[in-house]
């Protein structure tokens, strides 16, 4: 069983909604931009990955397979946006394929945190009368203690996976620190809220190493406190390679 296949597909199509939410963070990161002392220009990069496994809060979205991913990211001072996409696999769907996630957002600074406010709209291929597409508002902050950086996040969904009806919160605790050069240890536990059937806690924790300055391996162990929802929510380790640009 999915993440999906827990939620009756809905009519609702999101689309609009996260396209005008992208426009006006658009717009509010080109004001904020022009406000700057020392604006500078868009600075871009792009990343590829491969992974055992394609893990979504601690739910696989390959069936357990492998995963190939690809980004781009554009920042220009507080101001970011990018797109990115991967393989998935649902069972009992065999349409559905394809992942596209595009996003937006602003990361000011205040009083020694480093804030994120975003919107993401994620898209899928599917097709027939299934609607997965869904958008999610993101509000983050972190600040460095000492040599680590802890964190936490909301993500917040008026529509969750074009399920009829079903709003969903997803609240998370992270941190990271760098133990030696190259090296970064980090991990996250978080709560998704969509019903009080559905809702469940998974957490994840490992390491990653530099290899060279654009490419790194992680190692990282995922799990869920409810493996009665299925297969895809047990405990697993998947590595990853990811080259960025």
């Amino acid at each position: 069983m999915t993440r999906k296949s827990r939620f009756r597909a809905s009519g609702k199509n999101d689309i609009w909604f996260a396209g005008a939410c992208l426009v006006a963070l658009v717009v509010w990161g080109i004001a904020s931009q022009a406000d700057a002392q020392e604006a500078e220009g868009p600075q871009w990069s792009a990343n590829v990955a491969v992974a055992s496994d394609y893990i979504f809060r601690g739910v696989s979205q390959t069936e357990e397979d492998a995963a190939l991913s690809a980004g781009v990211d554009m920042t220009n001072g507080v101001f970011y946006a990018g797109a990115w996409a991967s393989n998935v696999s649902f069972a009992g769907d065999g349409d559905t394929g394809v992942e596209a996630d595009i996003y937006a957002g602003v990361r000011p600074e205040f009083a020694g945190f480093a804030l994120d406010f975003g919107v993401i709209g994620y898209l899928y291929d599917e097709t027939g009368a299934l609607d997965y597409d869904y958008v999610e508002f993101k509000a983050g902050a972190s600040r460095a203690v000492g040599p680590a950086t802890i964190g936490a996040v909301v993500f917040y969904s008026p529509d969750f996976f074009g399920a009829s009806e079903d709003e969903a919160t997803y609240v998370e605790a992270n941190a990271a620190f760098t133990p030696a050069d190259r090296w970064t240890v980090s991990g996250a536990m978080g709560r998704q809220f969509v019903s009080s059937d559905f809702d469940y806690t998974t957490w994840n924790v490992g390491a990653a190493y530099a290899l060279t300055d654009t490419l790194a391996i992680d190692l990282r162990y995922h799990d869920t406190d409810e493996h009665d929802f299925g297969q895809i929510y047990e405990s697993r380790a998947v590595a990853t390679l990811k080259a960025t640009f």
